[in-house]
């Protein structure tokens, strides 16, 4: 699947229906399917056929899950590991979807909203690098964490990409599963880690180059 290089056009935010606000659609002529970008603190749900879920990542981490019999599956984005539900920013009664606990328990909660059986979910994680020098590793806790909320939810992972030093692109393709990750430059780490900090200050196109990583429908 190839979606670098082809003519775009943008078109106004998902609807609430489709999932949570500020998601962008984006044809992709070539590969001829919407490419839904979400953001830092977002998630997506879909069971459209033309549809792509993307997301770039740093120290975040996003979680890719569907239902293979529904067809329908999504994505979320969050930056840190867990909240306690006292946060004030997205998410139902302040509990925010920029922490991986909220963020989990939405996406999972509504995949199975929309029919999706628990015990049929195929899980695939990503993120969780260390694209800075900073003392605290936001990246290696984001990634243990999902580990660990997964094994203790009783969710097998069945394929995953975490830690290093490099951002990550992802597509995902909830129809069959297919993951693409493409690593980012290390001179494009600059402006995805402003991206990420200026994200985290409001709630206290880029060249894709490098590997390029295939996680298919068996995983």
């Amino acid at each position: 699947m190839s979606l670098a290089g082809a003519p775009t056009q943008l078109v106004a935010p998902a609807t609430a229906n489709e999932g949570i606000g500020g998601s962008r659609r984006i044809f992709d002529a070539e590969s001829s399917s919407w490419v839904v970008r979400i953001p830092p603190g977002e998630y997506y749900v879909t069971g459209k056929k033309d549809e792509v879920i993307a997301t770039i990542l740093g120290s975040c981490v996003a979680a890719c899950v569907r239902d293979p019999d529904r067809g329908i599956g999504g994505m979320n984005h969050f930056m840190l590991p867990e909240g306690n539900g006292n946060g004030s920013w997205g998410g139902d009664n302040g509990q925010s979807t920029r922490y991986g606990n909220f963020a989990m328990e939405k996406l999972l909660n509504e995949l199975i909203k929309a029919g999706c059986r628990r015990e049929r979910l195929e899980i695939k994680v990503f993120g969780g690098g260390n694209v800075t020098n900073a003392r605290t590793q936001i990246g290696t806790q984001n990634a243990q964490f999902v580990l660990d909320y997964l094994k203790s939810e009783g969710l097998p992972c069945i394929a995953q990409d975490l830690g290093g030093s490099l951002p990550r692109r992802i597509h995902y393709n909830p129809q069959n599963g297919r993951v693409v990750r493409r690593l980012m430059k290390t001179m494009e780490s600059d402006m995805l880690i402003k991206e990420e900090s200026d994200y985290a200050k409001s709630i206290s196109s880029k060249k894709i180059a490098g590997d390029i990583e295939l996680f298919g429908v068996n995983g």
